[in-house]
């Protein structure tokens, strides 16, 4: 009896392992139609993913960046940041002819608005690039010579990991007499005086509360004066 139970339960498997061998055969044979574009040959291979990439678009750095900048979000704040900047320009702060860094200058809204303003040699750095505006670079460890910019600039001074060290780098390339502006969430007094004692090698200039991109901010100037110790 036991001898007959065996010779149905090894025939169930052999069956079981027969059709599910047929079954995968046939899942690889089938391409999905989701992934087969209009008027593709019968003949089309089985796509590698869910939907074979051969098929998708591929785009330019060049298109996503004319998508990108042509956006209404992109003006709106390249045109924000570009009115904040004229104000510089009219303290005689910053020239045409100045060389600026923007230090974590994220996608390059900043970049664009300062030579939207006719300041043509402009830097911007972040630890991700966004070529051609931004390119990568540690704001902790900047690739540059001391002295190198005439003005340095940040809105991000806050999400530094090491404030001491980011402030220590913008004024370390900027020249004597040279600018060093940081933007923050508005703040005043004693929030104020802390991010000025950041600055080990500058004088303070002044604060004043603007507003940019829609967001109410304060700008703290400080002038570079001497040498590190």
């Amino acid at each position: 009896m036991e001898r007959h139970v065996e010779a149905l339960l090894r025939k169930i498997s052999y069956g079981a392992i027969t059709i599910a061998t047929f079954t995968l055969v046939m899942l690889m044979l089938q391409t999905p139609e989701t992934c087969i574009l209009e008027n593709s040959p019968k003949s089309t291979k089985f796509p590698k993913s869910s939907c074979d990439s051969s098929h998708r678009q591929h785009l330019t750095l060049e298109k996503k960046n004319h998508r990108l900048w042509s956006s209404k979000s992109w003006k709106q704040q390249v045109t924000s940041y570009a009115h904040f900047f004229k104000h510089l320009q009219g303290k005689s702060l910053l020239f045409n002819h100045s060389k600026v860094l923007c230090v974590s200058a994220g996608a390059g809204h900043e970049v664009m608005a300062f030579n939207s303003i006719g300041v043509a040699d402009v830097t911007g750095v972040e630890l991700m690039d966004s070529l051609p505006l931004v390119s990568r670079a540690d704001p902790h460890n900047l690739p540059f010579f001391d002295e190198a910019f005439d003005v340095a600039f940040t809105a991000h001074l806050a999400e530094a990991l090491f404030p001491s060290r980011f402030v220590g780098e913008m004024e370390r390339t900027v020249k004597i007499g040279g600018i060093c502006m940081v933007l923050m969430e508005e703040c005043a007094g004693r929030e104020i005086k802390q991010i000025v004692e950041l600055f080990r090698t500058s004088r303070f200039v002044d604060a004043a509360n603007v507003t940019v991109n829609g967001s109410n901010m304060t700008r703290i100037l400080m002038r570079r004066t001497r040498l590190p110790v």
